[in-house]
């Protein structure tokens, strides 16, 4: 289509949360780094509620399927617990980057992390092996994605430059502590 400019990048709508939004299109790496404690113990409670539940009921009421009859079917209730508990961790950790749930932990991780990657002169979110046109693509496709995980598993594994976030405030934050240092180096010598 001739005269688009495909340079153009539509800003992801964003939600009205009562905590601030640290990322609408978080990397997986990110989610499950910035995972607390409390997530990965409900994740391992809710991969251990299938199995856990699968014995129950054949001690309640016995299928009597007889010898190696219990052992796959176990082996498949274990592996649609632990499928379910990453789920669960996964949407715990990425409600917090959203700003749906209290994420003053990760708001702090999240400068932190990005202040140093100012300071080092990193990119900000990754370098990223693929195209700007795809990697747009990719943002599009996967912000949010996390509220619909239930449905259609899709994770954000491409490093990108669209997330939601004005990033003014790392550059701002990492000038502030420069000088910081710089001045403490002139006050001790």
């Amino acid at each position: 289509m001739a005269g688009v400019n495909n340079s153009t990048v539509v800003p992801p709508k964003r939600a009205l949360t009562d905590y601030p939004l640290i990322d609408s299109d978080p990397h997986v790496r990110r989610v499950f780094g910035y995972a607390r404690p409390s997530d990965y113990a409900v994740g391992a409670g809710a991969a251990a509620a299938s199995p856990l539940a699968f014995w129950l009921m054949e001690r309640v009421s016995p299928s009597h399927v007889g010898r190696g009859g219990f052992s796959p079917v176990m082996r498949l209730a274990t592996a649609i617990g632990l499928i379910g508990g990453v789920h669960v961790l996964y949407q715990r950790s990425c409600n917090r980057f959203h700003g749906f749930t209290e994420n003053s932990r990760e708001v702090e991780m999240d400068m932190r992390e990005m202040v140093d990657k100012v300071k080092k002169g990193e990119p900000l979110y990754g370098a990223s092996q693929v195209s700007p046109h795809l990697q747009g693509v990719a943002a599009r496709n996967s912000r949010y994605a996390n509220l619909f995980i239930q449905v259609i598993p899709w994770f954000n594994l491409v490093n990108h430059e669209h997330h939601g976030v004005d990033t003014a405030k790392y550059y701002q934050q990492a000038e502030r502590e420069l000088e910081a240092e710089r001045l403490s180096k002139l006050s001790s010598s």
